[in-house]
């Protein structure tokens, strides 16, 4: 096999893997350990991966990759439907509260169920906390829910609404559930996210709510971006739609995490 096509199939291998190591290519194509080396830097040099220790990651894996909302909303549609569809099932109808949805597209999907949402008494109501202005969009039309969007300024590329005040804001709250994203669910390193400033307000959200429910499909698990906004411990329960690794069940079971497959 020429070098040429044996580093076409390692680009493809990693696109589809994510990851993987020098071994299993040295095992998988018979060549030395060195040879995998310099086709990983070859492919490198070309932007068809990064390079990590011992072994290599797709670009899309990095700490600091981070799609766009529009981009995000084409993946994985069905599995975040149900995802949301579980978390909904936790919100009360027959009794006053309060949520706050974090901005994403999994807890969007859950906003397009409260569009319609109806309370089961005249006195019973719900107050929506969220930053993120599609999300208000979305809701702003159901005069049954009492919608609060929180203020600061707007991260384009997720339409979330960031910063200190909206931090300070978060402080002054204590709602009953909040649903937070993650761009990563880690058994060591927790809850992540590739943006720094919207990461300090996803801990706010955290720190804020009396239950924190997480809502990630089985791409976040197992992974870690670059900043971490919660630990395991911080969250009651993680929605997703496919059983964790055996590490990471293990370590949502010591944090005492209840995992809702969707």
């Amino acid at each position: 096999m020429f070098a040429e096509e044996r580093q076409a199939l390692i680009a493809e291998l990693v696109s589809e893997a994510s990851r993987v190591t020098v071994n299993e290519l040295a095992t998988r194509f018979d060549i030395t350990p060195e040879t995998v080396r310099r086709d990983l830097d070859t492919l490198e040099g070309s932007r068809q991966l990064r390079r990590v220790h011992g072994g290599a990651v797709a670009l899309d894996r990095l700490s600091l990759s981070e799609p766009s909302l529009a981009e995000r909303q084409t993946q994985r549609h069905d599995e975040k439907e149900r995802i949301a569809a579980a978390a909904f099932a936790m919100i009360p109808t027959s009794q006053s509260g309060s949520i706050i949805l974090d901005a994403g597209t999994t807890t969007e999907l859950l906003a397009d169920r409260l569009a319609d949402w109806t309370s089961a008494g005249p006195d019973d109501q719900l107050l929506v906390i969220t930053n993120a202005v599609p999300i208000a969009y979305k809701l702003a039309g159901n005069e049954e829910i009492h919608l609060h969007l929180l203020g600061g300024r707007v991260r384009g590329l997720t339409r979330a609404v960031v910063g200190q005040s909206t931090i300070a804001q978060l402080e002054g709250l204590r709602p009953d559930i909040a649903f937070i994203g993650a761009n990563g669910v880690h058994a060591i390193f927790g809850l992540s996210t590739p943006d720094l400033v919207e990461s300090s307000v996803k801990t706010a959200i955290v720190r804020s709510a009396r239950l924190v429910v997480a809502l990630a499909d089985s791409t976040k698990l197992d992974e870690e971006t670059l900043v971490r906004f919660a630990a395991l411990g911080d969250i009651d329960v993680l929605i997703t739609d496919a059983l964790p690794s055996p590490e990471l069940s293990a370590a949502l079971a010591a944090a005492d995490v209840e995992v809702v497959i969707a």
